[in-house]
């Protein structure tokens, strides 16, 4: 449908806080506090509550938007790459570290999160100009 717009509805709470930019916005730092009632731990998992990757995918997503470079794209494309390797709980704090890298007409964000734990996740996310261009 032409000229139709998206409602994005984030199954997360939590606010994104932006806390540092550098190098023209190429690299940036964000944190995400994750409070007992953030909404998805109800369910996920009843007695034993985990914060589930695609909601540490949703805050990288949204720090990106929130961190992007001037002339970065808003529109996500892909998830290229996402690999978990810790749990994320209530309570807590994840810190997000972000990169991006032109590529043509794209735009490569490249994030680690992590918790006061060690590292949770490492993500590769691709935006494009709106309408897909390539």
């Amino acid at each position: 449908m032409s000229g139709a717009t998206a409602t994005v509805v984030s199954p997360v709470a939590a606010r994104i806080v932006v806390e540092s930019r550098t190098g023209e916005g190429l690299a940036s730092r964000a944190t995400a506090e994750l409070r007992e009632t953030e909404p998805v731990f109800a369910g996920h998992y009843p007695g034993f509550p985990i914060f589930p990757g695609v909601c540490v995918l949703e805050c990288v997503r949204r720090a990106a938007l929130d961190a992007d470079p001037a002339s970065a794209p808003g529109t996500l494309a892909a998830v290229e790459s996402a690999r978990f390797s810790g749990a994320v709980y209530p309570g807590d704090t994840l810190q997000l570290a972000l990169t991006w890298q032109h590529t043509g007409t794209a735009w490569r964000c490249k994030a680690t999160a992590t918790t006061s734990r060690g590292p949770a996740a490492r993500v590769r996310l691709r935006f494009e100009p709106p309408g897909g261009a390539r």
